[in-house]
């Protein structure tokens, strides 16, 4: 998938809030945290304007004269949503998240995404990636087990039926030795896991983060897993072409698709706007609708996340331009025939 989430995204949840608020870029403080000033156009750039002042989202789910149907009500629509977004953060046009959680603070989550009538797919061994890591750095399944036992003592049950949770997010990139001590997790293991997760939750579709031709690099038969990830870079050349070759193995392998852009790292350049690597770009709106309805016009899709509220996202979603185009691909979601992420 070619798509790496640095250590900051995990250290800084906890203070997402407060960078939703402050639309402060920096939170860790890091090489990766963005200054300002990478958030303003290189001169020269004539997409996108100034950033607004007003970098926190507003806290309401619909739009009162350009209302989205709730994803999962009567009717078409696929949830369209940001990757690390709290509940109390979703705002029109997005009407769910990709969210880790903790024990502690899992059902106000869902109580709150519920009220506003947002759909979530949470992580549940969620953190750093030491935290289900062995001592050499390759993944640990017990300690990633342990981590999802901590939710056996909530009752998840309405909140799965009504499809407030729409999903358990089991691993991310398990493609990417780099992650993992140099060694990817096998194929077996991240069935092993969505197997766990239905052991507890029957009804609850699984996610695994990779593209779906990586997870179609095996002979065995997913049965638990449910669904794989599609997440869209420039460098991945015709949006077209690439989403094409992933639906694909999708169906090879009987499994649905999440899909989405990496708006913050994913540009061609042209946006002007560094991205939170060295040497990457975030989109510019151009990029953002065309990629994005080249995704959104194949029907094969039961949601479009994209990367991601933190690492200075909410300043970037926050911009005028930006949530022109985002909006633009919000109604395209809303009109997309409505596809399970259960194959």
């Amino acid at each position: 998938m070619n798509f790496s989430v640095n250590s900051c995204f995990w250290h800084c949840r906890g203070v997402l809030t407060a960078i939703a608020i402050a639309g402060v870029a920096a939170a860790c403080g890091g090489s990766n945290g963005l200054s300002p000033s990478t958030e303003t156009p290189l001169p020269g750039d004539s997409t996108l304007g100034a950033a607004p002042t007003d970098s926190a989202p507003s806290d309401t789910l619909i739009g009162p004269a350009d209302s989205l149907p709730a994803p999962g009500a009567t009717g078409p629509g696929i949830v369209f949503a940001i990757m690390g977004m709290k509940a109390q953060y979703m705002a029109y046009p997005y009407n769910g998240s990709k969210y880790g959680v903790e024990p502690a603070w899992i059902i106000n989550e869902l109580n709150t995404a519920r009220a506003k009538g947002g759909r979530m797919i949470l992580e549940l061994a969620s953190g750093a990636d030491e935290r289900i890591q062995n001592g050499d750095g390759t993944f640990s399944y017990t300690k990633w087990k342990a981590l999802v036992d901590g939710y056996r003592k909530f009752n998840l049950n309405s909140y799965i039926t009504d499809g407030t949770l729409m999903g358990h997010f089991l691993i991310d990139e398990p493609q990417n030795a780099r992650k993992w001590g140099g060694k990817p997790i096998p194929h077996a293991t991240v069935e092993a896991m969505a197997k766990y997760s239905k052991s507890i939750w029957p009804s609850l579709p699984t996610f695994a983060r990779v593209a779906p031709i990586w997870l179609s690099q095996t002979s065995i038969s997913y049965v638990y897993l449910d669904a794989g990830w599609a997440q869209y870079l420039a460098p991945f050349g015709n949006p077209t072409t690439w989403i094409t070759s992933q639906i694909a193995a999708a169906k090879k392998k009987g499994l649905g698709l999440a899909l989405g852009l990496n708006v913050l790292d994913g540009g061609n350049g042209s946006s002007g706007i560094r991205g939170t690597l060295s040497g990457k770009w975030k989109m510019s709106p151009t990029e953002i609708r065309t990629y994005g309805m080249a995704l959104l016009n194949q029907p094969y899709a039961c949601g479009f996340f994209s990367w991601s509220h933190v690492e200075g996202g909410a300043t970037y979603f926050a911009r005028t331009d930006i949530k022109s185009a985002m909006t633009s691909l919000s109604k395209l979601a809303a009109a997309h025939i409505k596809t399970s992420c259960r194959q």
